[in-house]
């Protein structure tokens, strides 16, 4: 799969990121020319010729570059922004073909898809995409202010607790990248990421059916060690006996790309380093500590998880 540039406003992957990267290009241009202009006229100023530097003083080119220069050049990125957010707008009235509820909490994310007909299915710290279909990110928040970015396809936007604001995404080519969340939230933030893996449509509709399913592989002895661990107060793992929903579900944990919203890599032994050494991997999350459970146990129940694909 390809990997787009993590957090780069010129990755352009999507309708909006290519316009976000288009005016970044133009305004940082805009931006280094002018000031080379104005270096330029600086440096004529104290150390050009005399006549040089009484040209400088004649009112037409006070108000050609002082006024009337500054004036057109704002008008025209101001008319340019407008365009761009004409075009976002546009995007807004096609119909959806796929709703994702993105729920910002401290300090990892809810991630629920939507379909049109009405089916829900819940992950969490990662989103999936499908390639050329306009979707609709639903984003709130449970506890403080957060913001979901995606540099790659499109800008940033505030999560607000009791308020629901709505991001539409149109991605272009099949790839992962990287999001953050933008906001400062609280002790944890800066370790508050997700991997957004967009596929081709056929393919995330095979992904979405097999992410709805129950859990597999419900004989391993780190199911019922998670079981008596509590884990399932928390965590949702379904068709395993585990039903909390103060935490992640589960139930598809090892089929995603990283680990605690991106603090490590998806596999058995992050898992099982994950329970007994989480706050050293994310300080400041709320999870409780499991530094009862004996490493054999934290291995068990790392295996079970990473096979739940």
């Amino acid at each position: 799969m390809t990997q787009i540039a993590k957090q780069s406003v010129f990755s352009g992957a999507g309708d909006a990121g290519a316009r976000i990267a288009e005016l970044t290009l133009l305004m940082s241009g805009g931006a280094v020319l002018i000031l080379a202009f104005v270096l330029a006229t600086a440096w004529a100023a104290f150390y050009g010729s005399r006549n040089l530097r009484s040209r400088l003083q004649t009112p037409g080119l006070i108000i050609g570059a002082g006024i009337i220069f500054p004036t057109i050049t704002l008008s025209a990125l101001l008319t340019y922004g407008f365009v761009l957010l004409n075009a976002e707008g546009a995007a807004a009235n096609d119909p959806p073909a796929l709703t994702i509820h993105v729920v910002g909490k401290q300090w990892w994310w809810r991630v629920t898809y939507e379909t049109p007909d009405g089916r829900r299915v819940e992950s969490a710290n990662e989103i999936r995409l499908p390639v050329d279909r306009n979707v609709r990110l639903a984003l709130t928040s449970d506890d403080v202010i957060h913001s979901l970015w995606i540099p790659a396809y499109g800008g940033k936007l505030d999560m607000i607790p009791g308020r629901e604001n709505v991001m539409h995404v149109r991605v272009r080519q099949a790839g992962e990248t990287r999001g953050q969340c933008a906001e400062y939230c609280g002790g944890a933030h800066a370790f508050m990421a997700f991997r957004v893996v967009a596929m081709p449509a056929a393919a995330f509709e095979q992904w979405l059916d097999a992410e709805s399913g129950p859990a597999v592989d419900l004989e391993h002895p780190g199911r019922l060690t998670f079981l008596r661990a509590g884990c399932g107060a928390c965590h949702a793992v379904r068709g395993a006996g585990a039903a909390g929903h103060a935490g992640p579900d589960l139930t598809h944990l090892g089929a995603r790309r990283s680990l605690g919203a991106d603090v490590a890599e998806m596999n058995a032994a992050n898992i099982a380093d994950w329970i007994g050494r989480h706050q050293e991997m994310k300080p400041e999350n709320l999870m409780p500590p499991f530094d009862y459970l004996s490493h054999e146990e934290k291995a068990e129940i790392g295996a079970w998880l990473a096979g739940l694909e």
